[in-house]
């Protein structure tokens, strides 16, 4: 897993093109100030410890956010972090999890639709700690 953790001040995206063709048609576009915004590839190896790479993700989200304060959480699928991708499905199904580990916890989740494209912009804070990479 490969993972880039931005804390954003606002965050808007709006769906562009489908990438995977069986995926729901979706139009969508929304935004989120005051932000943990986690672009993450899911990776090949992935697939072998699902269990231990939800965990770690889950884990790095809550540590950043607690940095800045907040509840806010967006998490975008960008599979241009490495050559290596897991199947749509897998990342799907790691994706989900997640989500519902960070909603226990009282995290607000916007989830980019997976499957698509999307133009964004992003407003990142200038601290040290308002742009990590991190892979696992």
């Amino acid at each position: 897993m490969k993972i880039i953790l931005f804390y954003a001040h606002s965050f808007y995206f709006k769906t562009a093109d489908k990438s995977l063709p069986s995926m729901p048609d979706i139009e969508l576009e929304d935004e989120v100030k005051d932000a943990t915004v986690v672009f993450f590839q899911v990776e090949e190896k992935d697939s072998e410890d699902r269990s231990g790479v939800i965990r770690k993700l889950v884990k790095n989200i809550k540590w950043h956010a607690g940095k800045f304060g907040t509840k806010n959480v967006v998490l975008h699928s960008f599979n241009h972090l490495s050559s290596s991708k897991a199947p749509p499905d897998v990342a799907r199904e790691i994706l989900d999890e997640v989500v519902q580990r960070l909603n226990r916890a009282d995290y607000h989740v916007l989830v980019t639709p997976f499957g698509y494209f999307h133009e964004f912009k992003i407003h990142v804070g200038g601290e040290s700690l308002a742009k990590v990479f991190k892979e696992f």
